[in-house]
């Protein structure tokens, strides 16, 4: 199994998280961490990037769900881009292109908040 990894970076005032390998039940409190971290930081804008993300399972879905409603309240939001279609398709099946903004690349994520 690959590891999971989280790389954090900022473009202008857009947090971008590129994850990697497999986030699953063992895995979710790393991205977990990551998301409190900018939050605590008060770093609502946030881009998170799926290119080289491999398996997500229903924990690290549910990461998201957790964090959301905190980000929105403050303005902000969480976008999400380049997801493989395997990764789509699991997000999709779960209902989460409603909730969430789905970018095919991290350019039209980080743009759409330019737009605000």
């Amino acid at each position: 199994m690959t590891e999971f990894k989280i790389d954090s970076r900022q473009i202008s005032n857009i947090s971008v998280l590129d994850l990697s390998g497999y986030l699953d039940a063992h895995t979710a409190p790393v991205l977990e961490e990551a998301f409190a971290n900018l939050i605590n930081q008060s770093k609502y804008r946030i881009v998170v990037n799926f290119s080289s993300l491999d398996y997500i399972s229903s924990a690290g879905l549910g990461v998201f769900m957790a964090f959301i409603d905190q980000v929105r309240t403050n303005s902000g939001d969480i976008k999400l881009t380049s997801m493989s279609k395997k990764i789509f398709n699991i997000f999709d099946l779960l209902g989460f292109p409603l909730l969430y903004e789905i970018y095919s690349s991290e350019t039209d994520a980080i743009n759409k908040y330019e737009e605000k």
